[in-house]
């Protein structure tokens, strides 16, 4: 990336809290992309009653774009808990595992000391995988807080190979 450029997401006008919000970060394999994106792009839920609710950003300044650096683009949305990273890991791997990573962070400069060091002894996850199947599912519950972050890490972690399935 050239000296002094930032990543901004783009204006997505009519993005609603209930969009899954997914930015592509790797450009090597326009197949296996068009898969997630055909995954991302179908309803879901038991009978696949739920419109499929994603927003894509598909932009080649997006290449390479570290979570830290994804994190700082999306830290002033309101609507977002999490978002979705279509990595290099994601185009080579045959789950097609998209990175979680969770936005909300505890602001410890106010917290009571003893939750703080449990904090540091235990931290929250930042991160998890998930098949694009689980995304909508992943992001509808956290954002309603029906599921924590913290609860689908815990689930990701137990399957073999790491990546949440939808139920």
């Amino acid at each position: 990336m050239p000296e002094g450029f930032e990543r901004v997401l783009p204006e997505i006008v009519g993005r609603g809290m209930f969009d899954a919000l997914v930015i592509r970060t790797d450009f090597s394999d326009g197949a296996s992309w068009a898969v997630v994106v055909g995954e991302l792009r179908r309803s879901w839920g038991p009978d696949g009653e739920f419109p499929a609710r994603v927003q894509v950003v598909d932009a080649p300044g997006w290449s390479e774009a570290t979570a830290d650096e994804v994190l700082a683009a999306v830290g002033e949305d309101e609507y977002l808990s999490v978002v979705f990273v279509a990595d290099r890991h994601t185009m080579e791997s045959p789950t097609r595992g998209v990175l979680a990573l969770s936005t909300v962070w505890e602001d410890e400069g106010d917290l009571d000391p003893v939750y703080y060091q449990e904090l540091i002894e235990s931290p929250e996850p930042r991160d998890f995988r998930a098949a694009p199947a689980a995304v909508h599912a992943v992001h509808v519950n956290v954002t309603l807080g029906n599921i924590g972050f913290a609860e689908f890490a815990a689930a990701a972690s137990a399957e073999p190979d790491r990546v949440l399935r939808p139920d």
